[in-house]
């Protein structure tokens, strides 16, 4: 007698997983710095090209299009045709986390080793990628929790939260009009050390006064003091209103 083989039930289809979100711990410095520039170029209200990137990270735009490629696929960064890329939601934690890692080590520097302000970005560059968001903490609870680092760049909290309240420039504002400057950039070292010379720091209060005509010099008193700065360096120091 032929053994009856019991009927096996069909297998069900496995529903597919979604895409496995990348862990921020295992994003590599190249990684890190593609995130944060993007970050930078969407502040603009704009997608990111190619060549804003290539421009940022002083590379070949050959170069970017493999790495974006690549980020897409991990889901850190998503199309927008004919326009560039975006960070995705946790492309834009990754940016943060990286942003934030930069700006306390920056604050930790000035505030607990006394180094001056045009030589920290440098050392923040080479420190951000390394230390680990434990450090990171306990470095801002050390010097109380800075909301800003020295250049008065937003320093994002460890939930990723931070203040991108837009200001003007220190070239727009109107002849005769006060204002309190807020943040400088922070990527050129000559022009901190130029700017301290002024007495032109974040929180400081300063008053427009002539304006040469096509981008000529504008004339800008800190305290009791009458300067002459260029059109191209008031552009990149932020204000806002006193």
């Amino acid at each position: 007698m032929t053994a009856h083989k019991p009927s096996r039930r069909p297998r069900s289809a496995t529903p597919a997983r979604p895409a496995a979100e990348p862990r921020l711990i295992d994003l590599t410095a190249p990684v890190e710095d593609y995130l944060k520039a993007i970050y930078d170029i969407e502040l603009g209200d704009r997608a990111a090209a190619t060549n804003d990137i290539a421009h940022r990270l002083q590379i070949a735009p050959a170069s970017v299009s493999g790495m974006v490629r690549r980020l897409a696929e991990q889901g850190l960064l998503a199309y927008e045709r004919y326009k560039g890329v975006r960070l995705t939601d946790a492309g834009r934690r990754a940016a943060l986390r990286t942003i934030r890692r930069h700006r306390v080590i920056e604050a930790y520097l000035v505030k607990a080793l006394g180094y001056p302000w045009d030589q920290v970005h440098t050392e923040a560059e080479r420190l951000e990628h390394a230390a680990s968001d434990e450090l990171i903490d306990r470095m801002a609870a050390a010097i109380g929790e800075p909301l800003t680092d020295p250049h008065g760049a937003p320093i994002p909290t460890r939930d990723g939260v931070i203040d991108e309240t837009p200001h003007s420039a220190l070239a727009d504002v109107a002849s005769g009009a006060a204002a309190r400057i807020v943040r400088v950039g922070d990527e050129n070292d000559e022009m901190l050390r130029y700017l301290d010379s002024l007495g032109i720091r974040p929180g400081v209060r300063v008053t427009v006064g002539d304006r040469a005509p096509f981008d000529g010099p504008i004339s800008v008193r800190v305290g009791p003091v009458q300067h002459q700065i260029g059109h191209a360096l008031a552009a990149k120091i932020l204000v806002e209103s006193d």
